[in-house]
């Protein structure tokens, strides 16, 4: 038989149940959770050193289905649940289908996912597989899996779990609420990548609230970033075809785009573009310095962190939290890349210890060879 939990053990409950006082959700509300949300704020001495400031990663790879997704998604089919939904249906490049799947499934629905053909990585693909989605590659871009969706959502009896969807953006404010409570206040500055922009208009919103709730003393300014080739908000129109490896973040359209200029000008923030070699490089620097390994789209935060660095954009002691949004494992080819676009191959060594050592440059302990 399962064994009952010690009086007095406390595990996280996920972010409906964490901060039921502060969403719309009632007694009739069925809450669909997979334990989302309590993600680590992870000190990053080595982005410190490289900027004067005082740098944290707000992980949300950790989620149940490796990214950020999983806040918004534990809302939004809570509520379609609630209102009857038997099916929900959205658009995406790869972690909300996931995310989408994981939480249909659970919650005993159905999931009907629109992928752009070709342009969604593979680890996101089969995690919405796995998780019993109906997926469909549509032969076009994500704009227009979102334009049908929106369609199918509007004269058809299924429930749409985009952005778009007000109860995504409720849950994901979550994250906000739990770096002040790690910080003990906002930060200066936060950092987000930009897709949609539904995670930048959420994190604003959830500093907001905290603001005025008294739990925080200042509004952090919000600096959101585009790769360059996918950079609507900063080009200041829609780009038809966007292009970079950082999957994650390929929209040429945001739906969250005017949002996202309400939360930028209410916080003095900033949205910057970043080519696919530094949002690269960054890649390597966050694995290989920090120790915290995601997918592209998510280095952009460090990237733009380098970059404004330069800039002259970070004040030196500044507390800046980066958002990295979705694990490493969701699209590892990156990590066996190098700087100069090559594989990397292992080494092949013999069966044979000293061969080894001295490949390694050791020397046997004195006590060995006396």
């Amino acid at each position: 038989m399962p064994q009952s939990p010690k009086p007095n053990s406390r595990q996280w409950r996920g972010v409906l149940r964490e901060y039921s006082d502060r969403l719309n959700i009632s007694d009739a509300t069925p809450i669909v959770t997979l334990g989302e949300g309590g993600t680590p704020l992870i000190p990053a001495p080595a982005l410190s050193a490289r900027t004067g400031a005082d740098v944290h990663v707000k992980f949300e790879g950790m989620n149940p289905t490796g990214s950020f997704k999983d806040r918004g998604m534990t809302m939004a089919i809570s509520k379609g649940v609630e209102h009857g939904a038997k099916a929900v249906i959205c658009a995406s490049t790869g972690n909300t289908s996931a995310s989408a799947a994981a939480y249909a499934t659970h919650a005993g629905i159905q999931a009907v996912v629109l992928v752009p053909e070709g342009k969604i990585a593979m680890g996101k693909l089969s995690q919405a597989i796995a998780h019993n989605a109906q997926l469909l590659q549509v032969q076009g871009n994500f704009d227009d899996c979102l334009d049908i969706a929106r369609d199918l959502a509007t004269n058809y009896p299924v429930h749409l779990v985009n952005s778009v969807n007000p109860d995504r953006i409720e849950g994901q404010k979550t994250a906000a609420f739990e770096v002040v409570e790690v910080l003990g206040d906002a930060p200066d500055i936060h950092i987000v990548p930009v897709g949609n922009a539904g995670n930048y208009t959420a994190y604003h919103r959830g500093y907001t609230e905290d603001l005025k709730a008294g739990n925080s003393t200042k509004l952090p300014r919000m600096f959101g970033f585009q790769a360059a080739g996918s950079a609507p908000i900063v080009l200041g129109h829609a780009v038809k075809d966007p292009d970079t490896i950082a999957t994650a973040i390929r929209i040429g359209n945001p739906a969250s785009w005017e949002l996202a200029l309400n939360a930028r000008d209410d916080s003095d923030g900033w949205f910057g573009a970043i080519d696919d070699a530094k949002i690269l490089e960054a890649h390597r620097i966050l694995s290989a310095e920090v120790g915290i390994f995601v997918e592209p789209a998510s280095a952009i935060s460090v990237a733009g962190l380098l970059e404004r660095a330069e800039a002259g954009a970070i004040p030196a002691g500044a507390r800046v939290v980066l958002t990295v949004t979705g694990h490493g494992l969701k699209d590892p080819q990156w990590a066996l890349r190098t700087a100069d676009g090559s594989d990397v191959q292992p080494t092949v060594v013999p069966v044979d210890t000293p061969a080894i050592a001295d490949l390694l440059g050791l020397r046997a302990n004195a006590e060995a060879t006396a």
